[in-house]
């Protein structure tokens, strides 16, 4: 098994051990990459209207 699919596991396991430790701080984790997302998003439009004549 080579480092990068040893790697690959390991951090899926730590996300599950996240998720059924602490199922509320990771629905506000994903919450939170969500909002980032939206505002990347809007902020794009903004911008890309703001050069349209």
């Amino acid at each position: 098994m080579n480092v990068k699919k040893l790697t690959g596991l390991i951090v899926i396991a730590l996300v599950v051990f996240f998720i059924v430790t602490n199922p509320s701080g990771a629905s506000g984790a994903v919450n939170g990459i969500g909002n980032w997302l939206y505002g990347v998003g809007t902020n794009i439009t903004t911008f890309l209207s703001s050069l349209a004549p």
